[in-house]
């Protein structure tokens, strides 16, 4: 029988598939836009051939993007959705609609495409970037819904030209890439606005706002801010979904429930029923689709709530501050049974201080541990990590298996919060044989022979 250690490991599918067939692909954030253009015009800028919806911003991109694939979908529409990053395997990031790219495709795509990415020197998300591109074209998508990697003005996606930019808000993250303040990494995600195509955001912040209005007028573009123009109201939040009210010029006040969790993403819902309002008639949705889709949204990692083994398992993919706050905040409205373990597990170069001290007050006990598919040259160090974070509920494990054991033990018949980055949260997904996204095809067969 399997082990829970030889079943993470084999999980652990993130790039392999892809260096099989370009070994030269850099795994690095080599910052750029030449090389994706480049690979792109010499196979036929097949990302020109289908609008799209250009989603930035620090958090709820996947959430909104999400969102938005959902209500599109259901009226009929097809779609294809790229986000990033991926919990359980590299597949989730291309799909048409909920249906994630099967294996034999993305094998076929990579074969009949990788040369031609190797002679581009492309890094590894240009890479799944130019085959999510192609896949599309090839699909006959009638839209896309591309989400940002990182920041924006050079991510390897802001290549496209788009009807409609989001960028959800702006918070402290990659600061190495970004900036230090807030205002530089503004600037930076601001990068998409393209002339004439108007920009939808939810961040409240003045001085941040000021910065948006000003590239817009410079754009020549509107700018929608959901905070002033379609605030939510009467926000309930529960272990199915949340439910809010919110008003809109084309279907006047609605009550909508999605479920997704958090008062969070009552937020990220009105941004994108306000991009859905002012999209092209053909893609404006009706009122009963538009309630509709938003209730059919299935995003996973974000606050999801499982019962297993006797346990509550909450899964969210936090990874900075204000990500953890909005955990915490929604801990706070769900009530979970005790004892409450956090099994957290951050990459070295995020601000790991910030997300202990969010969370440490809302649970019981605390298991600091090192996620198997986190990149060797990120991992943080934990013998820094537990010397800094001197707290009596913490408990350092190295070993990831081990630690999943001790929460199990330590949590009783209570909650386990998994969190930290999608890494984390990705692992103990497949642990749990909760590893599965939405009819996705995963040929396991193909992977155990690759691997």
């Amino acid at each position: 029988m399997e082990s829970s250690e030889e079943k993470l490991e084999r999980a652990d599918f993130r790039g392999n598939l892809l260096e099989q067939f370009v070994p030269g692909i850099e795994r690095g954030v080599p910052w750029g836009l030449d090389r994706v253009r480049k690979f792109l015009a010499n196979t036929g800028n097949p990302h020109l051939s289908y609008p799209t919806i250009h989603v930035g911003g620090t958090n709820g991109k996947g959430s909104v993007a999400a969102s938005l694939t959902s209500v599109l979908s259901l009226q009929g529409h097809s779609v294809g959705l790229y986000t990033s990053p991926h919990l359980c395997s590299v597949n989730e990031r291309i799909r048409i609609g909920s249906t994630c790219v099967d294996d034999r495709t993305l094998q076929d795509l990579i074969s009949e495409l990788g040369p031609e990415m190797d002679r581009c020197g492309l890094s590894f998300f240009e890479a799944i970037t130019g085959l999510a591109f192609h896949l599309f074209q090839r699909s006959n998508i009638e839209i896309g819904v591309i989400e940002v990697g990182l920041g924006g003005r050079l991510d390897a996606t802001n290549v496209v030209d788009p009807i409609s930019t989001v960028i959800t808000n702006i918070q402290m993250d990659h600061r190495a890439y970004l900036g230090e303040t807030k205002e530089e990494i503004a600037r930076e995600k601001l990068g998409i606005v393209k002339e004439g195509v108007p920009l939808f955001t939810s961040e409240v912040d003045k001085e941040l706002l000021d910065i948006f209005d000003s590239v817009c007028r410079d754009k020549k573009t509107s700018l929608f801010t959901t905070f002033y123009d379609n605030p939510v109201s009467q926000v309930e939040v529960g272990f199915q979904g949340t439910s809010f009210k919110s008003s809109y010029e084309s279907w006047g006040e609605i009550e909508t429930f999605t479920p997704l969790i958090g008062a969070h993403q009552a937020i990220n819902t009105s941004l994108s029923m306000a991009v859905l309002e002012q999209l092209p008639d053909r893609f404006r949705p009706r009122r009963k689709i538009l309630t509709k889709g938003i209730s059919r949204v299935n995003w996973p990692g974000r606050i999801q709530i499982e019962k297993k083994n006797g346990l509550t398992w909450v899964f969210d993919i936090a990874h900075n501050k204000a990500g953890a706050s909005a955990l915490v905040d929604t801990l706070k409205h769900l009530e979970l049974d005790h004892p409450s373990v956090l099994l957290v597990s951050v990459l070295g170069d995020k601000d790991w201080k910030g997300i202990f001290f969010e969370l440490v007050d809302e649970v019981d006990h605390v298991i600091l541990t090192q996620s198997i598919s986190a990149p060797h040259e990120r991992r943080w160090d934990l013998n820094e990590v537990s010397t800094i974070l001197d707290c009596s509920k913490l408990e350092v494990c190295p070993d990831f298996g081990d630690a999943l054991l001790m929460a199990k033990a330590m949590a009783l018949s209570g909650t386990v919060v998994v969190t930290g980055s999608a890494h984390t949260v990705g692992d103990v997904l497949n642990s749990l044989d909760l590893g599965y996204t939405p009819k996705a095809i995963h040929s396991k067969l193909l992977f155990e022979q690759l691997f």
